[in-house]
């Protein structure tokens, strides 16, 4: 096996900005060492998030100068804290976005862990994927479904998950009609795993390629104007509060609209009777538990979506940022190799 070097390259945000303004940096990194929960992963992937994005260009606040993004990463364990259970080195496990919580406050008592207000957040509070080495409490990393590549693995482990918890939040009924608004690497996976359980899917992007992939995955419909039926559930992942009310409006009786998003811009004002009346909800998603990504990565073993990944090489790290700004990236970006 081969020895766990000193030194690391690692991708880190320097000063916040426009994508344009090249806001990630290459540095030289000591490599660092697991603590007694930790594991030390050689990064072997890394999916792109817009939350990625978001940090890159200041929408999220830095919580540390000079972090490291990345929160959907596939490594090989080469290290284990003495505390470890259920990893070995040699094992491939996959990182996700919640990196910790405290385990004591009424959040998470009662299973309600990403509410925690101590909660903690690979690429953002820590280190993340975006680097040859990172570590990461094993307590919550994830044993990954086999057959799958390391590439098409790390999109589960962000986009898949949150997508799950989306879901969840829309409350759609069995057999019921559901809406997706903006259709990028999270939403490529959920209308996939809506379909399955006997969902009519209705897909709203500008996008003319992501409308032809959300077809292909089984979506009933997808354009760019509004759905041809009224919803039962709308989960809206584009960063735009301009879609509340517009999501909210094609909502029939009693429906329920998911916020997927980290950030969003601005919402417009309601109104009452268009939006929010005959029982109409709106609700945020606000990161996971571990128990939506163990439940989602089993579901998916046995579903098996279809991942659609444009790969980019680690070296060049920045490039896909820039390509999900423009709106170039359909289904999902992913980091891999030198």
């Amino acid at each position: 096996m081969t020895a766990t070097p000193d030194a690391m390259r690692a991708w880190v945000v320097g000063t916040p900005g426009p994508i344009t303004t090249a806001p990630l940096r290459l540095l030289e990194r000591a490599t660092p060492q697991p603590g007694p929960h930790d594991v030390l992963l050689r990064v072997r992937a890394c999916g792109v998030c817009r939350t990625d994005l978001h940090l890159a260009e200041g929408d999220l606040p830095p919580h540390r100068a000079l972090c490291t993004p990345g929160h959907e990463v596939v490594g090989e364990v080469t290290a284990a804290g003495p505390a470890v259970s259920g990893f070995v080195v040699g094992d491939r496990v996959g990182a996700a976005w919640l990196a910790g919580t405290c385990g004591h406050c009424r959040h998470c008592r009662t299973g309600r862990e990403n509410l925690c207000p101590k909660s903690r957040y690979t690429g953002w509070d820590a280190d993340g994927g975006y680097a040859d080495y990172v570590v990461v409490d094993a307590r919550y990393a994830y044993r990954l479904p086999d057959g799958w590549s390391d590439e098409d693995a790390a999109p589960l482990l962000c986009a898949g998950i949150i997508g799950y918890r989306a879901l969840r939040r829309a409350d759609l009924p069995s057999g019921g009609r559901l809406g997706i608004y903006g259709f990028g690497a999270a939403a490529h996976l959920t209308a996939q795993l809506a379909v399955a359980r006997g969902a009519e899917v209705h897909v709203v992007t500008r996008s003319p390629r992501a409308q032809e992939l959300a077809r292909e995955l089984g979506a009933a419909s997808a354009g760019s104007g509004e759905p041809p039926v009224a919803l039962d559930s709308a989960i809206l992942f584009a960063p735009a509060g301009s879609l509340v009310p517009t999501a909210l409006e094609a909502l029939d009786r009693g429906g329920t609209l998911a916020v997927a998003g980290i950030h969003l811009s601005a919402i417009p004002p309601l109104d009452y009777v268009r939006h929010l009346f005959q029982e109409r909800t709106v609700r945020s998603v606000t990161a996971n538990t571990r128990e939506d990504g163990r439940s989602f990565l089993r579901e998916a073993a046995k579903l098996r979506p279809s991942v659609r990944v444009t790969r980019y090489p680690m070296a060049r790290a920045g490039r896909e940022l820039e390509d999900l700004a423009a709106g170039r990236v359909t289904g999902a970006a992913v980091l891999v190799g030198k």
